[in-house]
């Protein structure tokens, strides 16, 4: 509720069953912070913190996802290059410099936030590119 991922996905699945492709889901909770984490950042954010300082006051990276395994999984499944469905410039870069040919992106844009995720996904356009 307070985050677009469960929207995204929806997005990501009625992508691929009308075009084709996989989702690979990396165990990341809270940005790669964890789910414990996640919900002391969220107490943060209850008292004016965006997402982005609540993770730097936590003593974390803005975002601690970690991608060095999706270069053997694409291998695994024959997979020689992506259209990687994101909204994130990070993420790309950080996959490429694993090897990841990245031929293109699709957005994941949400379209309507919610009086819960409206500030998040507010500061993850402005704080983080998206």
């Amino acid at each position: 509720i307070r985050c677009d991922c469960k929207e995204q996905l929806k997005m990501s699945l009625d992508y691929i069953r009308e075009n084709g492709g996989a989702v690979i889901y990396l165990q990341q909770e809270g940005r790669g912070i964890g789910l414990a984490n996640k919900v002391a950042a969220y107490a943060l954010q209850d008292v004016g913190l965006d997402t982005v300082d609540a993770n730097t006051h936590l003593g974390f990276p803005e975002d601690a996802r970690q991608y060095g395994v999706v270069p053997s999984l694409l291998a695994d499944m024959g997979i020689g290059s992506i259209r990687l469905m994101t909204n994130n410039p990070r993420k790309i870069e950080r996959l490429r410099a694993l090897g990841v040919n990245v031929v293109g992106t699709i957005p994941m844009v949400v379209p309507e936030a919610n009086p819960y995720n409206r500030k998040y996904l507010e500061t993850k356009k402005e704080r983080m590119n998206h």
